[in-house]
Parts: structure tokens; sequence; C-alpha cells
């Protein structure tokens, strides 16, 4: 069974940094493209980050580029989000997802909740 657990979130001040892990389990994780989603409090979905399978192609959401950057470990089956300059809008829950997403296809996950993970609260707060 497909398994995905985010961890690393917290609280931080304006311009600090966190990084963020999922471990993956139950799924083929090095044949497939990962992604990172976050959701503010009272807001949709918003897609941050995708990398492809192999971890050299990387596509960013426009609010984070330059300040946010997505790995992987695929002997360990771990995906990261290294997030720095973090501002008070990036506070949400974040979660690592199965799959090749954009701000276009995020939605899907509704209906996919077995590709996502119980998230990871980041808090950004002077």
């Amino acid at each position: 069974d497909v398994q995905l657990v985010e961890s690393g979130g917290g609280l931080v001040q304006p311009g600090g940094s966190l990084r963020l892990s999922c471990a993956a389990s139950g799924f083929a994780f090095s044949t497939y493209p990962m992604s990172w989603v976050r959701q503010a409090t009272g807001k949709g979905l918003e897609w941050v980050s995708t990398i492809n399978s192999f971890g050299w192609a990387t596509h960013y959401a426009h609010s984070v580029q330059g300040r946010f950057t997505i790995s992987r470990d695929n002997a360990k089956n771990f995906l990261y989000l290294q997030l720095n300059s973090l501002k008070t809008e990036d506070s949400a829950v974040y979660y690592c997802a199965k799959g090749n997403l954009d701000q276009n296809t995020v939605q899907d996950l509704l209906n996919s909740r077995n590709d996502w993970g119980q998230g990871t609260q980041v808090t950004v707060s002077s």
C-alpha cells in the first residue's frame, strides 16, 4: 500500500529556512515523478514543485522559484524540499505527492487521497 510520510515542518521567522522530508514506501518510488504541494488555512491546494524520476529535471511555481529546491534519494526512497528565504505567505501544510503535477492538475489529488501524505505544518511568523 502506498505510504507517504512528511516531516521537518515547524515554526520559523521570516527569512529563515527549513528542510522537509518525505519517506515513501509501498510503490516503485524510483520510477515515479514526485511533487510537493501545499495548502494554507482556508485556501485550496497549491502546486509547489515537481521532480522527474531520475532527479535531473525540476519545475517550480513562480512564487517559490529561486527560494525552494526539490531533490530525491532513490536509494533511500526519500523526497526532500529545501525552503529558504521563507515568507509569511509560505505558511501552509506541505504534502508530498506521487505524480507529475502542476497548478492545472493539482486538484486531481482530491480524488486520489492515497497519492499524497498527511502533511507537515510550516508556520512563518515574527
